[in-house]
């Protein structure tokens, strides 16, 4: 499978990338990238889904708004997710984030994310037939 997120360096920011054999899958890396940022991943236990949508007039905004509702169900339930279920639907996108409730002794949180910007953001398919979904944090 393809399907990966990274990190790229952004002055005292980091950027989330997420790569997929669709658009959706990008989506999908892009927020597991974003967890990444706060916490491993891999100690966040799948218990609890939320379901999220919005819409945006484009792809490039679609991912930033994907990205703050996921920030802002963080930090209102103070939830992480590691399992994500994304649909887009031209400007709609429906999804399921799946986790738990943040445990500080457990997942050992690095840093709060404040929200995705602008910055570097860009969403579109490349040569390799692989989607791209990046943008910075602000931390």
């Amino acid at each position: 499978m393809n399907d990966r997120w990274e990190h790229f360096e952004h002055g005292a920011d980091i950027g989330v990338r997420g790569r997929g054999a669709t658009k959706a899958r990008a989506f999908e890396q892009a927020a597991l990238a974003l967890t990444a940022v706060i916490a491993d991943p891999a100690s966040v236990e799948p218990r609890d889904g939320v379901e999220i949508a919005c819409e945006a007039v484009d792809d490039e905004q679609l991912l930033v708004g994907w990205l703050n509702a996921l920030i802002y169900e963080m930090a209102v339930r103070h939830m992480l997710f590691s399992r994500f279920r994304v649909a887009i639907d031209g400007p709609r996108l429906h999804a399921t984030a799946e986790g738990e409730t943040l445990s500080v002794a457990r997942h050992r949180p690095a840093v709060e994310v404040k929200g995705a910007t602008f910055t570097a953001l860009r969403v579109g398919q490349e040569a390799d037939g692989l989607w791209t979904a990046q943008t910075v944090v602000d931390v």
